[in-house]
């Protein structure tokens, strides 16, 4: 089925989102046209104002409408401690469960040449002079495990030690309350290799 112009243009737009493919799309569109045109607009001035207004961290790379981060900022935060994450995301997610009172540096990504994503993309220069200019003791490495979130935590390991830094890695492998059958053989074989004493 063809739609109009326009029509097509909003549900090509939607499909911009992550998981939203031409069905969603369409659905999303025609909700909005349908039943909430008003909610529409609102989303469409605050999205714009958003694109326009939240840059990143001058320190951290995290979003930011500042220059300079809250979390940055904040004077109670530990500056010994250097959480390396890979997304924003990443950032919510400790924040809201682990009471890490460290700072962050946000990689927007991990290395991956094949998408030409080098060391420059991901502020590793920034990184770089954090590790000469600051009074860093451990950098906490907390990228993904796949084999790009590895390469990139190598990396930057490899930065730190150079700079008189210690590095720790979170640890992986099995989750609390899980069962030991549940679990792929990847996760376990990584928690069996990490294990620790006790």
């Amino acid at each position: 089925m063809s739609y109009s112009p326009l029509l097509q243009q909003l549900i090509d737009a939607l499909r911009c989102l992550p998981g939203v493919g031409a069905k969603s799309a369409q659905r999303m569109a025609f909700y909005l046209l349908e039943r909430d045109r008003k909610g529409a607009v609102h989303m469409a001035d605050k999205l714009q104002e958003a694109m326009q207004r939240i840059g990143h961290c001058a320190i951290c790379r995290n979003f930011s409408e500042e220059k300079i981060c809250a979390l940055c900022a904040n004077k109670k935060r530990d500056s010994s401690q250097l959480c390396v994450v890979e997304t924003p995301a990443d950032v919510v997610a400790l924040e809201q469960s682990v009471g890490y009172r460290g700072l962050y540096f946000v990689l927007m990504g991990h290395l991956s040449p094949l998408d030409g994503i080098g060391p420059a993309e991901l502020g590793l220069n920034i990184l770089a002079e954090r590790f000469k200019q600051e009074d860093i003791k451990e950098v906490i490495l907390a990228t993904g495990t796949t084999v790009e979130g590895e390469a990139t935590a190598h990396y930057i390991t490899e930065m730190a030690r150079g700079n008189g830094v210690s590095v720790s890695r979170i640890a992986y492998g099995v989750p609390l309350g899980g069962e030991l059958d549940l679990i792929d053989s990847g996760t376990l074989s990584h928690a069996m290799n990490e294990r620790k004493s006790v």
